[in-house]
């Protein structure tokens, strides 16, 4: 039985965590000769702090993208992710990420999803926020914060 998906688009975060939300989405194409595409998406420092921004941020939200793609080309390189699908944008997360699932026809958007409480809780979360605009699946791959010993 072939999955469902052929292309997936892998909403990272560039944490530690993004290696378990791009193995979950991997999983899901086991087998399958479908596409893996990696998104991360950067906040312009603007909207991310009001439009007050006191001096020029360019060179530093130039930076910030650069670190991102080094980091996103490392977890894609293990699997073997070709860099015409690795996707590095500015933007707002959630209509960013909702606008490259459509724009490559995406089947499934994988993203890694918290456990929140406060208000943290009150605000919501990307993996909520991407369901009721989504034209496609949304897999929420539960990331448990709790320490292992």
């Amino acid at each position: 039985m072939t999955s469902p998906y052929r292309k997936v688009l892998v909403a990272i975060d560039c944490s530690d965590e993004s290696a378990e939300v791009l193995s979950r989405a991997a999983g899901v194409q086991e087998g399958t000769d479908g596409e893996l595409h990696l998104i991360h998406v950067i906040e312009p420092l603007a909207l991310a702090y009001g439009a007050d921004v006191p001096m020029d941020v360019t060179d530093l939200q130039s930076g910030l993208v650069k670190q991102a793609r080094d980091t996103a080309l490392e977890y894609a390189g293990h699997y073997r992710i070709p860099e015409s699908r690795i996707h590095v944008e500015l933007g707002s997360i959630e209509k960013t990420i909702l606008d490259k699932a459509d724009d490559i026809g995406a089947d499934l958007i994988v993203v890694g999803s918290h456990t929140r409480s406060g208000l943290a809780l009150l605000l919501g979360s990307t993996a909520r926020g991407l369901v009721p605009g989504a034209h496609c699946d949304v897999l929420a791959v539960k990331m448990d914060k709790r320490k292992k010993d």
